[in-house]
């Protein structure tokens, strides 16, 4: 069964012979990606005001099962990305060691590439496939468009910025990419299987279990962010780093914004606590307090 999965996910001939390509790899020009985030913004705007005209606007549209069935489908594509780029990060060091062993430890290949490194093999293989499943995460703003009526700056921006970025990944063979989908990756199964769990009706957190998620990879982005500007001024450069530099620039601006929405929603929890306190039932527990810790956990994009 392991040996199975290994091919598959590592060893499988389409994987290792993969090569980013304009003219091979759908979805791979400039001009798709800036169309496809053109529509994207274009659309979410124009349904978010279609619906503000013809539907009042605190009344959500029911979904049924779908958003469920979209988190599910997500959790299991980011938990197969995950597995794929670390059996093939580990297969690709275990083959390529020979060139660059004397200057990087494993860790520091997996934060700076050698110069030179081209988008081709199983890790840029599966970079690819990280770069398609951004599309299908963009379906979420229209989830969130019909069930909470809402479209937020922050929201928009991410998504398409973070498409931007694993397409520069490909595109400049960046380093950094590999640790970046396996922390983001890991924390996408994670919070849409949270999402599945909840959308299905079971029982959430008692704690903003998406925010403290989002918190945590941002985190971990930041420190390897660190590493990679230290290994290119120590072990003489890194691949891709003008993107990287771009791509720091706009992890920066999403931090802002995102620890601009962290203090607004704590502040928001906070008010709504206090109100909250002054409203006790006949059993002695404040009306609305599950209400408050799960509409908070699932407010992060």
């Amino acid at each position: 069964m392991t040996a199975t999965v290994t091919y598959y996910l590592s060893q499988h001939p389409s994987i290792i012979t993969f090569r980013w390509s304009h003219t091979q790899s759908w979805g791979s020009t400039w001009s798709f990606l800036f169309t496809s985030i053109a529509l994207y913004l274009t659309f979410s705007s124009f349904l978010h005001l279609f619906l503000c005209l013809l539907i009042k606007r605190s009344r959500p549209v029911p979904l049924g099962p779908i958003p469920a069935i979209h988190s599910l489908i997500m959790s299991v594509v980011s938990a197969v990305i995950f597995a794929g780029i670390l059996l093939s990060a580990a297969a690709e060091i275990n083959e390529t060691r020979w060139f660059w062993r004397r200057s990087k430890t494993p860790f520091q290949w997996l934060l700076c590439f050698p110069l030179g490194t081209r988008p081709s093999g199983r890790v840029f293989f599966w970079s690819y496939i990280f770069y398609l499943s951004r599309f299908l995460h963009m379906f979420r703003t229209i989830f969130m468009i019909f069930r909470t009526r809402k479209l937020t700056f922050f929201h928009l921006f991410n998504n398409s910025i973070l498409t931007i970025m694993s397409f520069l990944w490909l595109e400049f063979s960046q380093s950094f990419q590999v640790l970046a989908i396996l922390f983001t990756t890991l924390v996408y199964a994670a919070v849409y299987g949270y999402r599945f769990w909840t959308g299905i009706g079971l029982p959430g957190a008692c704690f903003p279990f998406v925010l403290n998620c989002q918190i945590v990879l941002l985190g971990c982005n930041l420190v390897c962010h660190v590493g990679v500007l230290m290994l290119h001024v120590m072990k003489g450069g890194c691949n891709g780093i003008g993107a990287w530099v771009l791509n720091s620039v706009l992890n920066g601006v999403i931090l802002l914004l995102f620890l601009k929405f962290y203090i607004q929603n704590r502040r928001q929890h906070r008010k709504q606590a206090k109100e909250n306190a002054a409203k006790i039932d006949c059993f002695g527990i404040p009306n609305g307090i599950f209400e408050v810790h799960l509409g908070t956990a699932g407010s992060a994009s």
